[in-house]
């Protein structure tokens, strides 16, 4: 029944982009004037990486640098109007399904704007946005949670960011302290 239902929502959408409905936009178009930050380009964006990292390798479409001894890749595509950051964490294969289940967890509460992700056999940690409406604090924080995200993989699953409520996250970072104040042997009598 849920592969009748998806196929059905498949072909309606699919219908819908073939066939679109006068109406008004969808999405509103750029502003004229550049947002507070500013309008990103492709040389502004190499001009921030090679600021966190001088020594940033410039591959033509993106750069290879380090942030805090992890190696990370930045890839932009000015026609597509899209960026990503992106870091390796380790091999794919025989991830056990309990850290699969995990990884899609904490994509949805706890990673926020970095995401978990596998491609060429690898996890990833990747934060993607469109190139223009990015602002160096965006950008900058993007590089700090893709960082983050692959530091935590396999412990705390986290961007170092707050934790998006509704999720499975808050309670499994509560249990694992729990756990951790047990085996320290640590009373809890905070008052908390």
């Amino acid at each position: 029944m849920f592969r009748i239902a998806a196929l059905l929502v498949f072909t309606l959408g699919l219908a819908i982009a073939a066939h679109p409905q006068p109406g008004p936009e969808l999405a509103p178009p750029l502003p004229e004037a550049p947002p507070p930050g500013g309008f990103m380009s492709a040389d502004r964006l190499g001009a921030i990486v090679l600021s966190v990292d001088p020594e940033a390798e410039d591959r033509g479409n993106g750069y290879i640098f380090k942030l805090s001894d992890r190696d990370m890749m930045i890839v932009h595509d000015e026609a597509a109007d899209r960026m990503r950051i992106v870091t390796p964490i380790g091999p794919a294969t025989n991830l056990p399904d309990e850290l699969l289940e995990r990884m899609l967890q904490a994509n949805y509460d706890a990673v926020l704007d970095a995401r978990y992700a596998i491609a060429n056999g690898l996890v990833w940690a990747a934060y993607i946005h469109p190139l223009s409406t990015l602002d160096e604090d965006e950008l900058l924080s993007g590089m700090a949670q893709t960082a983050i995200a692959a530091e935590t993989f396999g412990s705390t699953f986290t961007s170092g960011v707050v934790v998006f409520g509704g999720g499975d996250s808050q309670n499994l970072h509560e249990d694992l302290v729990r756990q951790l104040e047990e085996l320290s042997g640590e009373d809890d009598d905070r008052g908390i």
